[in-house]
């Protein structure tokens, strides 16, 4: 039997524009917008850290500074997800 090293499966996710209410998210070809109301974990975050953004195996968002994941499903169906953090 043959040993497969296996190493990160990762594609791009760019952030497009972050504002006072949010930020934009471009993964997989599709905008995604995350208003801090929502995403709290984002709005007082330093730039670098939200632009520090990794798309894992195609469908898994990272931040590593920030230590956030996201499913894109979660921002596709946000009906889906009905909890949402409260501080």
């Amino acid at each position: 039997m043959k040993s497969v090293l296996l190493g990160k499966n990762t594609s791009k996710v760019e952030v497009l524009n972050i504002s006072r209410n949010g930020l934009w998210l471009l993964a997989r070809g599709k905008e995604y917008y995350l208003p801090y109301e929502r995403y709290p974990w984002f709005k007082k975050a330093r730039v670098a850290e939200i632009l520090n953004a990794k798309l894992l195996h195609g469908h898994h968002l990272r931040w590593p500074d920030l230590d956030v994941d996201l499913e894109l499903d979660s921002l596709e169906h946000p009906e889906r997800y009905p909890l949402i953090y409260k501080s």
